[in-house]
């Protein structure tokens, strides 16, 4: 296939330049909610010409009408002239994931990737020529601090994307294997809870916590409330604090953020606090044993050498892991999404 494309592209170089303008396309749409321009758009009662949406969003009429051009372009917008006027209405993919009041919203996922992510990949040359995180060099901050010494804002960003992250992958990674005999499930580093929300929703007989950081508890329970929530928040740091004893305990984009010895350490703990029975839980973007993708894993990867100090791996190298840390019979699900699922028995 690899080469049969190659061939093709010798004659005018399609692939190649869908790669080239990739970085444009996002920051597109990228600026788009970041300016507000789809919560207008759904909130409005008919469709908006140029300047009207400039007028409201405090822009300039023309790099308005650029900007929601190439939305339509895009097929992220619709577009119908009346009487020599383009006006610009949304279409329902952007209505569902893209305005922030949607159930659905992609919005702070967004916007974590625009104004941290993007940043930092503009150091990828000097990421894979040092074979380190970019951070300091980005935004002064050791690989540590990510998720202790950042601002509010910045931690609350980061909250988003998770929370993004698991309203569309969660249902997924929840039911990917049953896990109905686990009586008591701990999410370390559960966020938001909305992962532990989707498992909670498919096993109402188990009992589901969030274990985290006191600063990302107090804030979730601050901007992400949910009523009536079945999720129990707990405060704690399981790398340097004891972890309360669970039967299934969930590390959800965890290990890849961090070195390996770092991650047997941690999950040698959870293996020594698991009840017996019980198991780990891992939920990370999978790459093939072949080297051949997927390409999202693979780009996922290289961020980790941007931001962090992990990397992905394929499931031979989660089972490696695993078994050092004394876990055995490692079951591997590919969900066809974004993150796949690990789970390995005490």
């Amino acid at each position: 296939m690899a080469e049969l494309l190659s061939q093709s592209e010798l004659d005018y170089p399609f692939k190649l330049l869908e790669y080239f303008n990739g970085f444009r396309l996002s920051k597109v749409i990228f600026s788009a909610c970041e300016l507000g321009v789809f919560d207008l758009l759904l909130k409005a009662p008919e469709p908006l010409s140029a300047q009207q949406v400039a007028l409201q969003l405090n822009a300039s009429e023309d790099g308005m009408e650029r900007l929601l051009d190439a939305l339509v372009g895009m097929e992220v917008l619709e577009v119908s002239p009346e009487d020599g006027t383009a006006l610009y209405s949304s279409s329902d993919v952007a209505n569902l994931y893209l305005a922030r009041s949607s159930s659905k919203s992609l919005h702070d996922m967004i916007v974590y990737q625009s104004q941290t992510v993007y940043p930092l990949w503009s150091h990828l040359v000097d990421a894979v020529r040092e074979g380190k995180n970019q951070n300091e060099k980005t935004f002064g901050l050791q690989p540590e601090e990510l998720f202790k010494a950042v601002s509010e804002d910045e931690m609350l960003k980061f909250m988003g994307l998770m929370n993004s992250s698991w309203i569309l992958d969660g249902h997924d990674i929840a039911t990917a294997f049953n896990l109905s005999c686990f009586h008591k499930i701990l999410d370390l580093g559960g966020c938001t809870g909305a992962l532990a929300r989707e498992m909670a929703k498919a096993y109402p007989a188990s009992g589901v916590s969030v274990l985290d950081l006191p600063q990302v508890v107090e804030a979730a329970r601050k901007h992400f409330p949910q009523d009536d929530d079945s999720v129990e928040f707990l405060s704690g740091d399981f790398f340097s604090g004891d972890v309360p004893p669970a039967d299934l305990y969930v590390l959800a984009r965890i290990v890849h953020d961090w070195p390996e010895e770092k991650c047997l350490s941690l999950l040698r703990k959870l293996h020594d606090a698991c009840r017996p029975g019980g198991g780990v839980l891992l939920v990370e973007a999978l790459l093939l044993e072949s080297r051949r993708g997927p390409v999202t894993a693979q780009i996922f990867s290289l961020n980790m050498l941007v931001q962090m100090e992990g990397r992905e791996r394929p499931p031979s190298g989660y089972t490696r892991l695993l078994s050092a840390a004394g876990f055995q019979d490692v079951q591997v699900c590919r969900t066809g999404k974004s993150y796949d699922a690990i789970l390995a028995l005490r």
